[in-house]
């Protein structure tokens, strides 16, 4: 009988939890610490986020401080939140301590200005803690906000024999060695060694023999984004951060450029639905007010658009009433391209792909939207003179519907682009804007072009 692998994936359940709070309540540590050292830190911390704040209090002052420093960063935000204000800086200091320079920084941010220096102060390892105030002085959407300090550096000059020696020393302080990286005298990012290349190389050749010179590399005033973008495209786990001096300073992670584009897409999506600023299910009704009121207050005067637009044909509904009833037809059709034109263009400018000239990519998607706009205002036309047995009536629909998808697709093409170009976030073309703007100018279009054929 073929032995099956058993899927050992984590799974919280109503019994695990019941089962913690048990423990907890009876002070079973022993028990306690016996069961979560069973689990990641990233499943204690989702077991944490269930619980009762005093009960994952509890729990983070029982598990040592490698654990507690790992399970602070996987926690919700708001959690995490009430848990550092329940902890003396000595003790957020000693969680610090545990934990890589990024990761400490990202921390320490998230606290007053007060206790930021309170807690600092508090770090006993001095070159751990002027590295945190270093990385605090950089914008948090830069690469010096995202990098760590923790890498691997050798000389150009040194051997291969000796660089083993001094490496197996640097390697203790840092989690996973992706590269070592080469710099002359004065600190500058001359090249690259792969381990491979080190164990294969002879101990007495020099390292600048063996180095490889086309490296990768940001700055540290680089936008988190452009870094995100590097790494993408040349498939990189990790990427050195050099100073305007070309001085090697630090190194980026592919795990920070994950939670990099999470929080990228996480806002982009909220924006295409008409949220502004970062916010959470469990954010107070004020702050999501605050949050959604803009964009419904944007559909509001589009609708009152709208009407006024309606209230200037009112002549064409009295004489062809037929028209009010495809009216929602054509502001949704309107809506419906805009949003999908606009999605492909902020998709392509998020992925690099948006390239040539601006004028060939609005001619592209015209002569789209005129293929899908004939496609569809033929089954239409159809449609209207079968059910009203009037072709004038059928064609001025349709000859509109035409028109208005191709508008709708040039909209929604430019408008992205100009913001982008605009330092904008193109998102925000994804979400009611575009689509209220194309609602408006689609219902206008749709009565003129209606009025012309028409001829009232």
């Amino acid at each position: 009988m073929e032995d099956t692998q058993e899927n050992i994936q984590f799974q919280l359940t109503n019994e695990l939890i019941e089962k913690v709070e048990s423990l907890v309540v009876s002070n079973n540590n022993k028990e306690l610490k016996l069961l979560l050292n069973e689990f990641h830190h990233a499943d204690i911390a989702e077991i944490l986020d269930e619980l009762d704040f005093e009960d994952a209090l509890y729990l983070i002052k029982l598990l040592d401080s490698e654990t507690t420093s790992d399970v602070l960063m996987e926690l919700s935000e708001d959690n995490r939140e009430k848990v550092l204000k329940n902890l003396s800086a000595k003790e957020i200091a000693e969680e610090i301590e545990e934990l890589d320079t990024d990761d400490a920084a990202d921390i320490i941010s998230e606290l007053p200005e007060n206790r930021q220096d309170e807690v600092i102060s508090n770090i006993e390892d001095d070159e751990h803690r002027e590295e945190i105030r270093e990385l605090l002085e950089y914008n948090e959407d830069s690469a010096g906000g995202l990098m760590a300090k923790e890498l691997v550096k050798v000389y150009e000059t040194w051997t291969v024999a000796g660089c083993l020696r001094r490496i197996r020393a640097q390697a203790k302080e840092v989690t996973r060695v992706h590269s070592i990286y080469v710099v002359n005298k004065e600190e500058k990012l001359i090249g690259r060694l792969s381990l491979k290349d080190l164990i294969v190389a002879k101990n007495e050749q020099k390292i600048a023999d063996i180095a490889k010179e086309n490296v990768d590399y940001v700055n540290v005033n680089d936008d988190a984004e452009d870094v995100a973008k590097v790494m993408a495209k040349y498939d990189l786990e990790a990427i050195p951060v050099v100073d305007n001096n070309q001085a090697l300073v630090g190194r980026i992670t592919i795990d920070d450029i994950v939670d990099v584009l999470k929080e990228e897409a996480e806002k982009d999506y909220q924006l295409a639905a008409g949220i502004t600023g970062d916010v959470e299910a469990d954010d107070s009704i004020i702050e999501l007010t605050r949050a959604r009121l803009p964009w419904l207050f944007l559909g509001l005067v589009g609708g009152v658009g709208a009407f006024i637009i309606m209230e200037g044909f009112q002549k064409a509904f009295d004489t062809y009433k037929v028209l009010f009833f495809f009216t929602p037809l054509i502001a949704a059709m309107a809506g419906n391209v805009g949003v999908q034109s606009s999605a492909i263009i902020v998709q392509g400018l998020a992925n690099d792909d948006v390239k040539g000239s601006v004028n060939n990519r609005l001619i592209k998607e015209m002569l789209l939207a005129a293929l899908n706009g004939l496609i569809l205002a033929i089954f239409l036309l159809l449609f209207v003179w079968a059910w009203e047995q009037d072709f004038r009536t059928s064609l001025a629909i349709s000859v509109s519907l035409v028109a208005v998808i191709i508008v709708a697709g040039l909209i929604g093409t430019f408008i992205p682009l100009f913001l982008d170009k605009r330092g904008i976030d193109p998102a925000i073309a994804t979400g009611p804007f575009i689509t209220t703007s194309n609602d408006i100018l689609g219902i206008l279009l749709y009565f003129w072009i209606a009025k012309l054929i028409l001829g009232i």
